[in-house]
């Protein structure tokens, strides 16, 4: 089984590289790796952010999470068309009116230089560390079931794996990453959709039947009722709308994917197209997460659980998918390693721009093609600069995948909604107030009002069961943050004279 995974892992690297050559073969420059050079049809894009929405934590997480949450993620989903019809309707035509690379540029033109600053930073602290524990997941699966057996530390594979990433990157950027989310998101499809298959086939049910099943066995409860829980459904549903604003319309590595299309049309058209599609995908990997439960019952198969004797989610859909034949085991791994590149390799790019374009001002580059960067008494290239920073981001990848190797213990999906609700709070005020208060800020202060909103926040989540009566922040949390924020710079906020003359 060992050199099946390895196998197939080349193999899907040796395809990705081919794809990455046929995309960037005609151009490699600056304008390709940030912007596409706005040429990427809308139905390729919207086809490809499913791969990217989804990544190795809805392939191996959610299905998991059946298990001790039944479908009550499912509301959550819902909430999510609603915001990605806020970011159809409302942030994209402002991007392309203000024809933006870097998303948080915004920032700058609406309040000033520390507020670009505030967000660019909050959402490379966000990226940095959710895409790097959705890498994480996967190299932990391919270690677990194919290095540890073989005596190779666990540095080894997370080595190969980014170094790969980067390579692949390196030239193309955007452009090559729009076209690998495609077979990213194929992969992905196919290893869920022929498990399901492949374990009706065993347990001799039909997928009606397998449904019915489930319900009896108390798996597809939906609607969690008490109000009290971190799932109650109208906190799933406002909290979806709310995450799928920040983390894909405030968020740059989803963002600039859209802005590739080559009219606002266009990508309205692939973002409304997506959230569609993205019902429908996390219904497979619900389905999946039931079929994974039935067939443990029938076969009598026994989940896994750590050294405590607790069911571990994001080890059930691997530990079967193996022992349910050589198909089912080169699909899963081929799905597997498609989640963990989908979620590193545009998230690379984005964090490349946003700090080329928010921290080294790579505008100005935009304007005089004879720009040089000043690092002591060198002066380098833009796209030697460029390609420095990518090499850096990647680096720090691995060193955030080492330090979280201790703490894995729960379900990555939980952690990586903490992770949103902390930091992508702040840039929802920031944005609600740009966009909705014609007020003006002092820019200085706006770095201390995004630092408290988030820390009151970890105080409301730690201190809310003994504060009021049992209840438990969920993902609601991202909202709270958001509001703190938009509080805070109303305090610091003064009337411009401009709005004054109006």
């Amino acid at each position: 089984m060992e050199l099946t995974i390895v196998l197939c892992f080349l193999a899907y690297t040796l395809l990705l590289f081919g794809v990455m050559w046929l995309s960037s073969r005609r151009s490699a420059d600056n304008d390709a790796f940030f912007r596409g050079q706005r040429r990427s049809p809308w139905f390729v894009v919207a086809y490809g952010m499913i791969g990217a929405s989804l990544s190795g934590v809805t392939f191996m997480s959610v299905p998991g999470g059946v298990y001790s949450g039944q479908f009550t993620y499912l509301p959550l989903v819902f909430g999510y068309v609603l915001g990605y019809a806020v970011i159809a309707l409302l942030l994209l035509p402002l991007y392309y009116k203000l024809n933006l690379t870097s998303i948080y540029s915004y920032l700058k033109q609406r309040f000033g230089q520390s507020s670009e600053k505030t967000g660019a930073l909050f959402f490379l602290l966000s990226r940095l560390l959710g895409s790097s524990l959705r890498m994480y997941l996967v190299v932990f699966v391919l270690y677990e079931f194919v290095f540890r057996s073989w005596g190779v530390p666990f540095w080894v594979p997370a080595v190969v794996f980014i170094a790969i990433i980067l390579a692949y990157t390196f030239r193309g950027g955007v452009k090559t990453v729009v076209w690998t989310d495609t077979l990213q998101t194929t992969f992905l499809l196919l290893a869920a959709a022929v498990t399901v298959i492949v374990i009706l086939q065993r347990i001799d049910l039909s997928l009606p039947q397998l449904l019915q099943r489930s319900r009896d066995m108390g798996f597809t409860r939906i609607w969690e009722t008490d109000f009290t829980a971190p799932k109650y459904y109208w906190k799933q549903i406002v909290s979806g709308a709310f995450i799928t604003i920040t983390m894909t319309g405030l968020d740059q590595d989803m963002m600039q994917k859209n802005l590739t299309c080559k009219s606002l049309r266009d990508a309205q058209k692939n973002v409304l197209t997506s959230s569609l599609l993205f019902v429908v995908v996390n219904m497979l990997f619900l389905t999946l997460g039931a079929a994974l439960l039935a067939y443990a019952a029938t076969s009598g198969f026994a989940l896994p659980v750590n050294e405590a004797g607790v069911v571990v989610g994001d080890k059930i859909f691997p530990s079967i998918a193996f022992t349910l034949g050589p198909l089912t085991t080169i699909l899963f791994v081929l799905g597997m390693v498609a989640a963990g590149y989908s979620s590193a390799d545009g998230t690379l790019t984005a964090l490349t721009t946003t700090f080329c374009y928010n921290f080294l001002g790579f505008d100005k580059a935009e304007k005089d093609k004879d720009y040089k960067f000043s690092i002591g008494k060198c002066q380098i290239s833009p796209l030697a600069t460029r390609r420095w920073v990518h090499v850096a981001f990647a680096l720090l990848y691995l060193l955030v995948m080492m330090a979280f190797r201790p703490f894995h213990n729960q379900s990555l999906i939980d952690t990586l909604f903490d992770i949103a609700g902390f930091t992508y709070g702040p840039l929802l005020g920031l944005f609600c107030f740009g966009m909705f208060s014609r007020r003006q800020v002092h820019d200085r202060w706006v770095p201390l009002v995004a630092v408290l909103s988030p820390v009151l926040c970890y105080i409301l989540k730690i201190k809310s069961p003994v504060w009021f009566g049992g209840y438990h922040f969920g993902f609601e949390l991202l909202l709270i943050n958001g509001l703190l924020t938009y509080l805070g710079l109303l305090l610091i906020s003064y009337t411009h004279p401009s709005c004054e003359k109006e």
